[in-house]
């Protein structure tokens, strides 16, 4: 099969479209043939040699896809669309995937819109509910608000009936968080985002926030959170290490989660996987929950797909379109 591969760590420079052996299922999984894959930040980092796959794992790129079931198991069917979570194989035209992983796409989207949905939505989910036990009424701040998480994490929130605030950097990301559903959105760029969370909350706080940036938000997260508060770390985007102030934690009885839904255990993803398609599937499917979609590349151009991911110019998923 055709895929893209990479022989040593390094820049976009490195990918190549190339041959690679086809994968060949256990008896646990399906067999799908790719028609589209989505970048993460994950990628990238795994091109760079900084986050290797789990043992077991397809070296090749790629975290999530859309295709075509090609070997009956279970309750699939060969010709079945489907669209998954994977832990590694989707820059390709075949990859395997866990047969309670795998979520059946509803009729009204393409196999690229589908693409756009398993890792940003079931990490937002993850997140948002299952970690940080979000509940309608609660305010919950989304950091990133224009990325593929960030996306999904606002049409969620505002779906459970959660206030939702959101840091994006510019005006234009600031308009599309508010179009998703965001009650507030702050540009980080020009405010400080603590500030006008004291003034929107009325001093109280927000209950959740999802975090992609790390070290530089800590303080002004915990400040930012009310009593009771949830911090969900997913991301380490602007560093891990830095002063840390750890005051404010135990007075304000919060909790600090740290999670890669990669890394989650088979058993535990495929519950949230169940969990988001009794709630998610008839969201996406009547058009209440939408996939961001940014730009489509074709997979031999994942190299320039990979240098626009690293540019922070897209709103919503990048798509790669597999031939």
């Amino acid at each position: 099969m055709k895929a893209v591969l990479f022989d040593q760590p390094g820049g976009a420079e490195v990918l190549y479209y190339g041959d690679a052996p086809d994968p060949i299922p256990a008896a646990d999984e399906l067999l799908v043939r790719v028609h589209a894959t989505a970048l993460n930040r994950a990628d990238l980092l795994q091109r760079q040699g900084g986050y290797n796959p789990p043992p077991g794992a397809s070296p090749i790129l790629g975290l999530e896809l859309a295709g075509e079931v090609v070997t009956a198991n279970g309750e699939f069917a060969v010709g079945d669309r489907v669209m998954a979570v994977v832990t590694g194989g989707a820059y390709a035209e075949y990859a395997t995937v866990p047969v309670g992983m795998a979520l059946r796409i509803p009729d009204n989207l393409t196999y690229e819109q589908a693409a756009a949905v398993p890792e940003a939505f079931l990490t937002a989910h993850l997140n948002l509910f299952t970690l940080g036990r979000l509940k309608a009424g609660e305010t919950a701040l989304i950091h990133a608000g224009a990325s593929g998480v960030g996306t999904a994490a606002i049409q969620l929130a505002r779906a459970a009936g959660a206030r939702v605030i959101t840091t994006a950097g510019s005006p234009e990301k600031i308009a599309r968080c508010v179009e998703l559903g965001a009650y507030a959105a702050i540009n980080y760029r020009t405010e400080a985002f603590a500030e006008r969370i004291k003034q929107l909350t009325e001093g109280r706080g927000v209950d959740v926030i999802l975090d992609f940036v790390g070290a530089p938000y800590w303080n002004d997260n915990l400040a930012s959170l009310a009593v009771g508060g949830r911090l969900m770390l997913i991301g380490f985007l602007g560093g891990a290490a830095g002063q840390l102030n750890l005051g404010a934690i135990l007075p304000k009885s919060l909790t600090i989660s740290g999670t890669t839904l990669r890394r989650t255990p088979l058993d535990q993803k495929i519950a949230l996987t169940r969990d988001f398609a009794a709630f998610g599937l008839p969201r996406l499917a009547s058009g209440e929950l939408i996939p961001v979609i940014d730009r489509v590349f074709p997979l031999k151009e994942a190299a320039e797909a990979h240098r626009y991911m690293a540019s922070n110019a897209n709103v919503g998923k990048i798509i790669l379109s597999v031939p």
